[in-house]
């Protein structure tokens, strides 16, 4: 039974302002993307990875992405959905039978370390399902009806990263669900949850940030010059 990835790259990117998706953009001389599912490549515990993206940029993830970086666990580019839920989803179908575990990863988190994706392979055998998250830094406000604002207890929150990692039929399970009711969930992990399904936290890391706008991008590039200096 195989541990299978799926690398969602299917955004638009529109909040980084660019011409071409935010996961093709260049992060110390190579493509986001690219420096994303070389981190994958680089895990014993990864069989392979399905790489999810538009319609329109397939060709070009397998030229640019997967052919010029030779990746060899790259078994498929699939066609990603109009929201990000449909994309996990078309992943899911798109993986055969003999799939154990399934790790669920943004394609624009390129600064994950092996150590963070092995450790949610091993957590997901154990308890079905893990996800990697970072306590709140900030106070968290609620704004209820009426405007009038609610402090939550900080300790309590935690902010959700990927790799979100699962069972393979608990994950196709819950998203089957899902698009049966209709029902729109904030990521992976909230899916599995409404089956009644504990999910398991691991401690993550500030540094796996997710590119998301130009200042991410900046921010990124100043972690990875510091960790060149570092070596």
């Amino acid at each position: 039974m195989k541990t299978l990835a799926l690398i969602t790259a299917a955004g638009r990117g529109r909040r980084m302002g660019s011409a071409r998706p935010k996961q093709f953009l260049a992060l110390a001389g190579k493509p986001i993307l690219a420096q994303t599912v070389e981190i994958f490549e680089r895990c014993r515990s990864v069989d392979g990875v399905f790489i999810i993206a538009p319609q329109e940029e397939m060709d070009p993830v397998q030229r640019e992405i997967v052919e010029a970086y030779r990746f060899q666990k790259v078994l498929k580019v699939v066609r990603g959905g109009r929201v990000r839920q449909q994309s996990v989803f078309n992943g899911l179908k798109a993986v055969k039978a003999d799939c154990e575990i399934v790790i669920v990863h943004d394609g624009v988190r390129p600064l994950i370390t092996p150590a963070l994706i092995e450790a949610s392979i091993e957590q997901a055998r154990k308890t079905g399902a893990a996800i990697v998250a970072v306590p709140a830094r900030d106070t968290v406000k609620r704004v209820r009806p009426g405007g009038r604002l609610e402090t939550l207890p900080r300790e309590e929150i935690w902010l959700a990263q990927t790799p979100q990692t699962f069972q393979f039929p608990l994950l196709f399970q819950a998203h089957q669900k899902a698009a049966q009711e209709s029902f729109k969930g904030t990521d992976d992990a909230s899916l599995v949850e409404r089956l009644g399904q504990e999910v398991s936290l691991i401690p993550g890391d500030y540094h796996n940030l997710k590119i998301t706008t130009p200042e991410d991008l900046s921010l990124a590039e100043a972690w990875r010059s510091l960790e060149r200096k570092s070596v």
